[in-house]
């Protein structure tokens, strides 16, 4: 019986939380230790949850402004940002809370402290009292998580340099702000403080802003970003950064060679995350490691028998949706039920304004592997519920196999993109086809409408949308 097992989640984040409630649920005697005081690890307390409350403030004071296009007009905002953080604080409280009294509803042992491994069987948690303690285990379940590059190892150890984590803490609004990084994180923040007030430069390395993401969606979000940020610039690399009693001092080259130099009030560094592997005691187990991410098997199981390990420690998509589904998989799997993390698709989102989500094949990736795919496109002009929210600028995609009519991929840029790519994913792991999807009576008017024209553009016959017969 799996009362009589003892499992060990090592780290309280999305994956780990999810990880030992479901084992707890299976009967297991669960022990959960993680550094804070309650369960949340990174997304909660300096991740996914600050920063979306963030992103709402910015939302408020952008549709605001443009209020002003419906002919409703209100005066500047008066930003107060010490209630702003208040309230940030709050929500995170609130929901880490919460999971602390989960885990006396289900019976999970929480200990406040770090584990390392003794032996493949055993492991000593120092708590954060001082106290030290061993124990031995069943099973145990590795989700340490990961954190933003050092700034140190960047050579951007200075103190007007910020990384995630300190941006999330909303020290103050700098006048100007360089985002280097052109990725989700960079750009979500970026906006927040763009919408607080400062002028904002986006630095990316790469030819354009989000690489993982279609063009075409992509190009909708930067014309938008055009309209906050003082200047973007991509295929660009900085060659000198010079502390300076007023400012940061930044040298840019652009692929030409051409340089520039900007003084910026402060620097945001969002250019990567590394795996939490160090200092777990690893060498005194048969885990394996590969760049400091631990190796597993798509039952999430590592080179112990005893060990499993999820989330950002394991690479991939280091996506909180991802480790609590491997979580699950994990749990099964030491249950004794069969289990393998094999998604036809994780979807990833950009929860800037507006929002870009996508999940499964694209067309980008398409090309560049060879596969002939079908991608079609219903504009947002012509979705009713759009206009009627100001948001008409967006567009809703989808990848389709042209022989088979299955899809292979979606992809949407607009507002609430986010919740949108959910009938996405379902779709992706359905093995929907288009006409699973036009067939489907979805409310009018919503923008989820959108998903199901488009499956109608493939089949040629769109209400809302014009299609030349092929």
């Amino acid at each position: 019986m799996n009362e009589a097992k003892h499992v060990v989640v090592i780290g309280g984040g999305p994956g780990g939380y999810a990880a030992a409630f479901l084992a707890a649920d299976h009967g297991f005697r669960t022990t959960l230790v993680d550094k804070q005081a309650h369960p949340g690890g990174v997304c909660l307390h300096w991740g996914c949850i600050p920063s979306k409350a963030l992103l709402h403030a910015a939302k408020v004071i952008t549709e605001a402004k443009g209020a002003a296009a419906i002919g409703i007009r209100f005066a500047e905002p008066e930003i107060d940002l010490a209630v702003i953080r208040a309230w940030k604080d709050k929500v995170v409280g609130s929901l880490t809370s919460g999971l602390g009294s989960q885990c006396q509803k289900r019976g999970v042992t929480f200990i406040q402290g770090e584990g390392q491994f003794l032996a493949s069987d055993r492991i000593a948690i120092q708590k954060v009292d001082g106290e030290r303690v061993e124990m031995t285990y069943d099973h145990c379940i590795l989700a340490t998580g990961s954190r933003p590059r050092p700034l140190t190892e960047l050579g951007w150890d200075m103190p007007r340099v910020m990384d995630s984590t300190r941006a999330l803490a909303l020290e103050e609004i700098p006048e100007r702000l360089l985002v280097v990084g052109g990725g989700v994180i960079g750009l979500e923040l970026g906006s927040v403080y763009a919408a607080l007030g400062s002028r904002v430069t986006i630095m990316e390395m790469t030819p354009g802003l989000l690489p993982g993401a279609d063009r075409d969606l992509v190009r909708v979000l930067a014309k938008r970003i055009d309209g906050w940020a003082e200047k973007v610039m991509v295929e660009t690399r900085i060659t000198q950064v010079v502390m300076e009693d007023t400012g940061v001092r930044v040298t840019f080259a652009d692929k030409g060679g051409a340089s520039v130099t900007e003084v910026f009030d402060r620097v945001l560094v969002s250019v990567g995350r590394i795996p939490n592997s160090e200092g777990l005691g690893l060498e005194n187990t048969q885990v394996e490691l590969d760049r400091g991410f631990v190796k597993v098997d798509r039952s999430m199981r590592t080179g112990d028998s005893r060990i499993w390990a999820i989330g950002d420690l394991v690479g991939g998509p280091m996506l909180a949706h991802k480790a609590s589904h491997e979580a699950r998989v994990a749990v099964e799997v030491l249950s004794g039920k069969k289990g393998e993390f094999d998604p036809r698709g994780i979807p990833g989102v950009a929860f800037t304004d507006p929002e870009l989500a996508w999940v499964g094949l694209t067309e980008t990736e398409a090309q560049k592997q060879g596969i002939t795919v079908k991608a079609v496109r219903f504009p947002w002009a012509a979705s009713g519920r759009a206009q009627t929210l100001s948001h008409a600028e967006g567009s809703t995609k989808l990848i389709i196999d042209p022989e088979t009519e299955r899809i292979l991929g979606v992809g949407i840029v607009g507002s609430g993109a986010g919740e949108l790519i959910a009938e996405g994913v379902l779709a992706l792991e359905m093995g929907a086809t288009a006409y699973d999807l036009a067939a489907t009576i979805h409310p009018h008017p919503t923008l989820s409408e959108t998903l199901m024209e488009a499956a109608d553009v493939f089949l040629g016959h769109c209400t809302h949308y014009y299609v030349p017969k092929r």
